[in-house]
């Protein structure tokens, strides 16, 4: 599949964290292209490429097939339902987003807003607390449809910008799902310095719970985590930031193996891909925490395609970036005959 319709196909799917099947099931069935003995175990979707040896030591790539999304938590008399957060969502764009409650069928709704007309000017950002959707429905009939626990996602397609950009509600991480993808399509016929398992993990929004029993499982040498992070849009601080289009970003951090950093950036100079450095001063709160303490520990580094507006439903990547994010990996991953 062209990589652009891979990451669209795979963002649109539904897969709030804890209910990630969907999305989960489409992902086992590009997986099993390369990974004809994939599984999902626990909610992961767990993989091996190519040939193992004992000889070879185990590498993991990771990225999370769960998104960000609200969880019903009650019906109001007037049919109103109330929702809890499931991942750190951006609640400044709240008001007015249009949702699918996935209940026993899935049904549109909007979630509450005031106008501006009734306020008083002063309008603060919405708390979870006051959220409300409106599903057109009394309570009578939504309690037909919904139960308490239901997931609730933002109702978002994905859409083309100017050159190789688009922005979706769920990139973060399915466009890091479609990079392993991609890089599993460059290895085909490879021999690979490495036994190679990935993961497509669960729960990444609510702790990386995903990651840590599949760390456990699998116990690599070596854990590569494909996530995204931040590309500089105006008003933010450029020192923070990566840039769309100019490559992935190879993480640096005490909590991460030099070695690896090291190793995946000599590969991007070797291999003239561009790339650009992340640097972080403590825990990288991605999958990689999680494998870096697994058990005795694995060598473990951050690959992360730059995303703007991260955590909304307008989410934004360069498909170029996802592209290189592949090459690097698969480069490195590649023997050298």
């Amino acid at each position: 599949m062209e990589l652009k319709k891979m990451i669209t196909v795979l963002s649109e799917a539904y897969g709030a964290s804890g209910n990630e099947e969907p999305a989960a099931e489409l992902a086992l069935g590009m997986l099993r292209e390369y990974c004809p003995d994939a599984e999902i175990k626990n909610g992961n979707v767990i993989g091996r490429f190519g040939d193992f040896s004992d000889e070879k030591k185990s590498l993991v790539l990771d990225a999370h097939i769960d998104q960000i999304g609200m969880i019903v938590t009650y019906i109001t008399d007037e049919g109103f339902i109330k929702v809890g957060n499931l991942g750190g969502i951006d609640r400044r764009l709240l008001p007015a987003q249009p949702v699918v409650v996935h209940g026993r069928e899935d049904i549109k709704g909007v979630v509450c807003s005031v106008p501006p007309h009734l306020t008083s000017g002063d309008s603060e950002v919405l708390s979870f607390d006051d959220t409300a959707i409106d599903v057109g429905m009394s309570k009578e009939e939504a309690e037909k449809i919904v139960t308490y626990g239901d997931y609730i996602t933002f109702d978002v397609k994905c859409r083309d910008l100017a050159g190789e950009r688009i922005t979706c509600g769920a990139l973060d991480d399915r466009c890091g799902v479609a990079a392993l993808l991609r890089t599993l399509e460059m290895l085909k016929n490879c021999e690979t310095a490495y036994n190679v398992t990935v993961i497509f993990s669960t729960q990444e929004e609510l702790g990386e719970r995903g990651a840590k029993i599949g760390a456990f499982e699998i116990d690599p040498d070596i854990a590569i985590a494909v996530d995204v992070s931040f590309a500089y849009a105006i008003g933010e601080d450029e020192n923070k930031c990566g840039y769309l289009g100019k490559g992935p970003m190879i993480g640096i951090s005490p909590s991460l193996s030099r070695e690896i950093t090291d190793g995946l950036i000599d590969t991007a100079k070797s291999s003239e891909i561009p790339y650009q450095l992340e640097v972080m001063s403590g825990m990288t709160s991605t999958n990689a925490d999680r494998y870096s303490v697994n058990r005795c520990g694995a060598k473990t580094c951050t690959v992360s395609i730059p995303l703007r507006n991260m955590h909304t439903p307008v989410e934004v990547i360069d498909v170029r970036d996802v592209e290189l994010t592949a090459k690097l990996l698969a480069d490195y991953i590649r023997r050298d005959v």
